[in-house]
């Protein structure tokens, strides 16, 4: 359809939809299939929308649909929130020593306790054709000082699926989705288990806990590091916007830049 305003490609009561309204909605590299899926779903989501708004107006009040004030106060919030965001990027101090971090955690230990139980383990997982089963088995009995090296020496030569990290923490609820561990109660599991030894269809499963933390237990340091550096952070970035509000608010008060009369 056509008229003085151009190709008409859409019309709910008096409001009417143009092809020229859609300059911008549709790239220049796509192909002629794809900018007619484009067209048509931005067409029909018009009309929804048209219908929608429509049917409010006809059913909210004169008071309900009068948005200047909320529109007024979401314009102010924008403009507030966008000024304050490069005031961050240009003066927040983002830096903060182990020390800050530390002094906070053992501070704040009361927050940081655990939701989920969690451990630091060896282990390693062997297909069961593999003919050294029994060697490995004897590496996991070796002092913890000594597993390390031999494992890492076997896995190599072997190119076995196993892992030596014990500096960083695991879930136990993770860790079974790597061992299939079989238990209904992991707190009576981890302080009566140090190795294990587990099979299925395919694989056998040796595993030494080094370590393990359970629920309501505090979170080790290395845990919440980031947490708190996150908290210390967003911490700095209140204080500082209210350290720039208050020096807007002196400075226009110094200048007589506003009066409140309002006194009660």
């Amino acid at each position: 359809m056509k008229d003085d305003n151009g190709i008409v490609l859409a019309r709910v009561h008096d409001d009417y939809l143009y092809e020229s309204d859609l300059k911008n909605i549709v790239p220049s590299n796509i192909s002629h299939h794809d900018s007619i899926v484009i067209i048509r779903n931005y067409v029909n989501n018009w009309v929804k929308t048209k219908l929608m708004v429509e049917k409010a107006k006809f059913n909210l009040t004169d008071e309900q649909q009068n948005f200047e004030q909320r529109l007024e106060e979401y314009e102010n919030s924008l403009i507030i929130y966008e000024y304050e965001s490069k005031l961050i990027d240009q003066e927040l101090d983002t830096s903060i020593n182990q020390t800050e971090l530390k002094t906070f955690y053992l501070n704040h230990v009361s927050d940081f306790e655990l939701k989920e139980n969690i451990v630091k383990v060896y282990y390693c997982i062997l297909n069961k054709q593999f003919d050294s089963i029994q060697h490995i088995e004897e590496i996991f009995n070796l002092p913890d000082s000594l597993i390390i090296d031999s494992l890492d020496i076997m896995a190599n030569i072997y190119n076995l699926n196993y892992s030596i990290d014990t500096a960083n923490w695991i879930a136990f609820e993770d860790l079974k989705r790597i061992i299939p561990i079989e238990t209904y109660n992991q707190d009576l599991f981890l302080k009566n288990k140090r190795f294990i030894k587990i099979s299925d269809e395919n694989n056998i499963y040796m595993l030494k806990f080094v370590d393990f933390k359970i629920i309501d237990d505090i979170s080790p340091f290395s845990l919440v590091e980031k947490k708190i550096k996150d908290i210390i952070l967003a911490k700095r970035k209140i204080l500082l916007t209210n350290k720039v509000r208050k020096e807007i608010f002196d400075h226009a008060a110094s200048n007589k830049d506003f009066e409140i009369y309002y006194n009660e």
